[in-house]
């Protein structure tokens, strides 16, 4: 009889033992799933924060071009001949020189 309760009491300790080692591996193999779930998680919110600043980003330069457009446009107005002199005849009070008034340079 007493070897019979010795192969019993062996059996249970292996049962506990192999169940722990169980246990210990379904964990470990959880826990690096959740890992790899939550690298990827991080990842996919990360490359939807980049789409969103993308988008900030070519909407800067839209505006910021419609803006370099008009002030091509304004330079040029402001840089036309015709402006020029109707501003000096009629703010600077300003005339073309008279016949006199010209020395040819040889």
């Amino acid at each position: 009889m007493e070897a019979v309760e010795v192969l019993r009491q062996t059996v249970r300790e292996r049962d506990r033992t192999s169940g722990d080692a169980g246990y210990s591996l379904w964990i470990f193999i959880a826990a690096i799933l959740m890992i790899v779930l939550l690298i990827y998680v991080w990842s996919h919110i990360h490359m939807t924060e980049l789409e969103y600043q993308i988008a900030r980003e070519l909407s800067s330069r839209e505006q910021l071009t419609e803006e370099q457009a008009k002030l091509k446009v304004e330079l040029a107005t402001l840089k036309a001949p015709q402006r020029i002199e109707t501003i000096a005849r009629e703010k600077l009070q300003m005339v073309y020189p008279g016949r006199e008034q010209v020395i040819l340079l040889k």
